[in-house]
């Protein structure tokens, strides 16, 4: 599983800068903390499901492209 939270972690933040967002902005559309937001992005949290589906639509990415 270290594996996919890694993987996630990575896609999290690359899409997050690719879409020019700060953390603060992705927290603010996914309606998520911004220090939530970091731990995603740092590996140190996996998020569940519908947490996974909010990021994607606030990046408007599918969820499987998070994963993937």
């Amino acid at each position: 599983m270290a594996g996919l939270a890694d993987k996630f972690a990575v896609n999290l933040k690359s899409e997050r800068l690719r879409k020019k967002l700060s953390q603060e902005a992705l927290a603010a559309k996914a309606g998520l903390s911004v220090s939530y937001i970091s731990m995603l992005e740092r590996g140190q949290r996996t998020p569940p499901l519908d947490t996974l589906e909010s990021l994607a639509k606030a990046l408007s990415v599918s969820a499987t492209s998070l994963l993937s």
